[in-house]
């Protein structure tokens, strides 16, 4: 069984991505590495050559700008795929704010060999776990994602999907997926106030026309500098390792 790994990433630096534990989290379950590495304005590249794994691979990209919901995330997310080797029998797809639990690597693995001559089965769903402000708080209400597929078999018929939160197949038909009892941590909402009010002013390129996303940098640009945590509708307290 072959497995490789994909992300992609740009400007980790600038906005505080934990993507070196990202790849670390994934490394013990991959064969290899793919990373998509855009162009970034700070050290990203030597960030990631500096993990120093003779499994990753680099490849250089150039983002796309002013692309409408997101979309330039699922093209980069794509490029990744297009890299894999014929001969991988999974893709494993984690993204530059989220890292998994190495309690879980074992329970990936099983599934994936489980499933390998399955061919009915097309992907592999994971539970998630989404910080808020601080490692100490959960985001628990319907506006956050709690199921994602981030285990898709390698099909070049599979592709990324919308701002790359998932997969579907090119004809837009959903995966045949079988969720697992592993987690994924994602880590975006947790960043400096003041990095995620520059994530937030700069990454409305890849959502919004050039027009729309100059009153946006406008907007915010005359408006506080540091991201209101506030704003949000309901947390938990993180309490540990989730179960279920």
């Amino acid at each position: 069984m072959k497995v490789t790994g994909i992300t992609i990433i740009k400007n980790a630096i600038k906005y505080d991505y934990p993507v070196v534990e990202s790849i670390k989290s994934v490394l013990p379950l991959v064969d290899e590495m793919i990373v998509c590495a855009g162009d970034s304005e700070d050290e990203t590249n030597k960030l990631i050559e500096n993990i120093g794994s003779n499994k990753i691979k680099i490849v250089h990209t150039i983002w796309e700008k002013y692309t409408s919901g997101g979309k330039a995330l699922a093209i980069e997310t794509d490029k990744a795929l297009d890299e894999v080797s014929q001969n991988t029998d999974w893709v494993f797809y984690i993204q530059a704010d989220e890292v998994i639990h190495e309690k879980d690597i074992p329970t990936i693995k099983q599934a994936m060999e489980k499933y390998l001559h399955d061919k009915r089965v097309e992907g592999l769903l994971f539970h998630y776990i989404h910080f808020y402000g601080s490692y100490h708080f959960i985001g628990d209400s319907r506006k956050w994602y709690s199921k994602e597929i981030r285990v898709i078999r390698n099909n070049k018929n599979i592709r990324s999907y919308r701002d790359a939160q998932g997969f579907r197949k090119i004809n837009n038909k959903k995966l045949k997926v079988k969720l697992i009892n592993a987690w994924i941590y994602h880590y975006g909402w947790v960043k400096n106030p003041v990095f995620m009010q520059q994530k937030q002013r700069d990454f409305g390129q890849f959502w919004n026309d050039e027009k729309t996303q100059k009153e946006w940098q406008s907007k915010i640009d005359n408006g506080p500098k540091e991201y209101d945590y506030s704003n949000i509708d309901s947390l938990e307290i993180y309490k540990g390792i989730i179960q279920k």
